[in-house]
């Protein structure tokens, strides 16, 4: 399975690309999309639409995770970065690649066992479960390598987190081309059982009591 994790933002939009066969995971690719602040925000929005599109069909993943927006002090900057999720998860559809949200507290915690770690430590942490031989740069691309790795770890629970991923087949079905590369990555991974999965639990539960809205 292959999972591209987006962490959205109208200047610069992180990407990172992992795969995942049972308990291992392998960094695949990363890097940034970035726009002009420059230029009108239509062009801006024209450019992510641009670049994600050339990295989902380049490495065709199975399935894409994106940082769930909340609301931030600057309205101006959550606008944005909202904008840039709305571009990634349309983009993502016209291909039939099912999309997931994480909020940042799921993902601190997946990643490092507490949901209030910090961004040096998430990074640490990518670098670790990928076996790099550094920490990954900008940290807009570590975030987005987080995110995939969370999408994979993500706990199975009776109210449906952690559903298994439609796979390539299922989506061909849809009739939305190309999915050959996709196929060849039937194998959905076995969850592993770290330490992390409760503290995933508990931060996705505090989210959604924290802004229920957002859930429905």
């Amino acid at each position: 399975m292959r999972v591209l994790g987006v962490d959205p933002g109208l200047t610069r939009c992180g990407i990172g690309i992992v795969d995942a066969q049972g308990h291992k995971l392998q960094f695949v690719a990363a890097g940034v999309i970035r726009t002009d602040a420059a230029k009108l925000v239509e062009l801006r929005l024209l450019g992510i639409e641009q670049g994600i599109a050339e990295w989902l069909d380049e490495f065709q993943p199975d399935a894409v995770a994106v940082e769930r927006v909340f609301a931030q002090h600057n309205l101006q900057t959550v606008m944005g970065t909202a904008q840039a999720a709305g571009i990634v998860i349309t983009a993502s559809a016209k291909r039939g690649i099912p999309v997931s949200w994480h909020t940042p507290s799921e993902i601190k915690a997946a990643v490092t066992g507490n949901g209030r770690a910090d961004k040096p430590q998430v990074q640490f942490m990518v670098q670790r479960i990928l076996h790099l031989s550094e920490t990954p740069k900008p940290a807009d691309a570590a975030d987005a390598l987080a995110l995939a790795i969370t999408h994979i770890w993500r706990p199975t629970s009776a109210d449906g987190v952690g559903q298994p991923i439609r796979s390539a087949e299922d989506r061909n079905a849809q009739a939305c081309p190309p999915a050959a590369a996709r196929s060849a990555r039937r194998e959905t991974p076995t969850e592993p059982r770290t330490s992390a999965t409760q503290k995933w639990l508990e931060a996705e539960a505090a989210a959604k009591h924290k802004n229920p809205r957002s859930w429905q």
